[in-house]
C-alpha cells in the first residue's frame, strides 16, 4: 500500500495518507499540526516535512472549487493502474504462469481485466429507498467494448418475434455476434426453476438485459443468484419511440378491455435498428445503483484501461451523478475516490467543509444556555424519581388492604 500512495505523489503524501485515508480535507489540518509539534524535537523531520506537501488533493486553479482538476484525476488514474500491473505481475511470477487471456492487439481488453470503481461519497442521502431499476451514465469509453461479450436478452412473450428482429439483415453484424440468447419471460419462469440451473444461467453470460415491460417480474423469476452479484439485469426499452400518431392511438385504446390491451401490448416491438441502437447505448453505460446511504460505488473502467481513459470515465460519471442524482449538486458532495477491487482508495476530490448549507451550522451555545438545558434534565429525572416512588408505595399499601381481606374471609 506504501508504494501506492507514493506514486500517488510521494513520500510526504503517502504519510499524510496513512493518517487520513477516507477522511475529509479538514483532518488535514489537523494533521500538519501534529507534524509541526513533532519538528520541535526532531529538526531533521521538520528539514524533510517542509521540502515535501501534504495536501492529498490538488484543487482547480480557476473557475468555481467545485469541479474536478484535471491533473489530479490522471495522476491518480495512473498510479492505480500501475500498482494493479505490478501486483499481477508479482503475482504472476511467484505463480510462474502466464495470463492466456490477455488482450493479443491494441483496442481489445483483458477477459479478466479488474474492475475499476468511482467511490462517491455524499453529505447527506441520495435516495430514501433501494431503487430495483438502475440510473444509467453515458461512458466515452465502454466497459463492454470486447467482441467476446455474452449478452442474454430477456423480452416479453412473445420472443420468437425479438429473435426475428435480431436475425433481420438490418440489425448490425458487429453488435448480433454479442447476444448469444433471447428467452421470453414465460419460458425463462418455466425453465429456470431450481438453484442450479439459474446458477448455470448465469455463468454463461456476462451481461444481462431486460425488457423494460417484465423487468419488475425478474426479481422471483430469478432469484436471489442474480441479484446478489455484479450481473443484475439491466432494463432496456424495446418498444417503438411514441409519436403523435401513437400517442393517438393510445387514447382511443384506452376503452377497449384489459385483456385486449395486454396482448397489444406484447406485440408491440421496436423495429430492428432501434433495438440496436438501444442496445448499444445501454452497452456504454454504467449503472448507478441508489440506496439510503451517503456512499455509492460506480464501475468506471477496467485494469486494462489506459490512464486517459480512466480519467475521462470518472470525469463524465461524476457530472452525471452531479446533473442526475445528487440533489443540491457539488454542495452535496464530501468526497470522491477511486479504487480497485483490493486496493486503497484514493483521492481525487474532498470538500472542505462538512455542511450543505449554512442553516446546517448550528451556533454555539452560551455557557446559561447550557446549564438550562443540565438543569431541565435534571429536573425531569427528579420527577420520574419522585413519580417511580409514589408507585411503589401505592402498590405495596394495596398489597396490605388484599391481606388483610384474605384472611378476614379465611376467619
Amino acid at each position: 500500500m506504501q508504494q501506492l500512495v507514493t506514486l500517488l505523489g510521494g513520500a510526504g503524501r503517502a504519510e499524510s495518507w496513512q493518517v487520513s485515508q477516507f477522511q475529509p480535507s479538514y483532518v488535514q489540518a489537523s494533521t500538519s499540526r501534529s507534524f509541526s509539534a513533532q519538528s520541535a524535537t526532531n529538526p531533521a523531520r521538520s528539514r524533510v516535512m517542509a521540502s515535501q506537501p501534504t495536501e492529498l488533493t490538488v484543487k482547480a486553479e480557476s473557475g468555481s472549487p467545485y469541479q474536478l482538476e484535471k491533473t489530479q484525476t490522471l495522476k491518480a488514474s495512473r498510479a492505480l493502474l500501475k500498482h494493479i500491473q505490478s501486483e499481477n505481475t508479482r503475482k504472476e511470477a511467484a505463480s510462474n504462469t502466464k495470463n492466456l487471456l490477455k488482450a493479443s492487439s491494441e483496442g481489445e481488453h483483458d477477459k479478466d481485466a479488474e474492475p475499476l470503481w468511482l467511490i462517491l461519497t455524499t453529505k447527506k442521502y441520495i435516495s430514501d429507498q433501494r431503487r430495483l431499476k438502475p440510473g444509467k451514465i453515458l461512458l466515452p469509453h465502454s466497459v463492454n467494448q470486447s467482441q467476446t461479450t455474452s449478452v442474454c436478452l430477456i423480452t416479453c412473450d412473445p420472443q420468437r418475434t425479438f429473435k426475428d428482429s435480431i436475425a433481420h439483415p438490418s440489425f448490425p453484424a458487429t453488435l448480433s455476434p454479442k447476444i448469444q440468447k433471447v428467452i421470453g419471460i414465460s419460458k425463462l419462469k418455466a425453465r429456470y426453476k431450481s438453484f442450479e440451473s439459474r446458477r448455470q444461467l448465469l455463468d454463461e453470460h456476462d451481461v444481462f438485459l431486460a425488457d423494460a415491460r417484465v423487468i419488475t417480474l425478474l426479481p422471483k423469476a430469478l432469484g436471489k443468484t442474480f441479484y446478489k452479484g455484479p450481473k443484475k439485469p439491466v432494463p432496456v426499452n424495446l418498444e417503438p419511440y411514441k409519436t403523435s400518431d401513437t400517442a393517438a392511438t393510445k387514447k382511443g385504446a384506452i376503452a377497449k378491455k384489459s385483456g385486449s390491451q395486454e396482448n397489444n401490448k406484447s406485440k408491440s416491438i421496436a423495429p430492428p435498428l432501434q433495438i440496436a441502437k438501444e442496445i448499444e447505448r445501454t452497452l456504454s453505460c454504467t449503472l448507478v445503483y441508489l440506496s439510503p446511504a451517503v456512499t455509492t460505488a460506480i464501475r468506471v473502467g477496467l485494469s486494462s484501461f489506459t490512464p486517459t481513459q480512466v480519467a475521462e470515465n470518472v470525469d463524465a460519471v461524476v457530472q452525471g451523478m452531479v446533473n442526475k442524482f445528487i440533489p443540491k449538486g457539488w454542495r452535496n458532495i464530501r468526497s470522491v475516490h477511486i479504487k480497485g477491487p483490493n486496493t486503497m482508495a484514493l483521492p481525487i476530490w474532498l470538500a472542505e467543509e462538512l455542511w450543505t448549507d449554512e442553516g446546517d451550522v448550528l451556533e454555539k451555545a452560551t455557557e446559561a444556555q447550557t446549564q438550562e438545558k443540565r438543569n431541565q434534565k435534571k429536573r425531569k429525572g427528579e420527577e420520574l424519581e419522585d413519580q417511580g416512588s409514589e408507585k411503589s408505595s401505592t402498590g405495596k399499601v394495596r398489597q396490605r388492604q388484599k391481606r388483610k381481606l384474605s384472611n378476614g374471609g379465611s376467619k
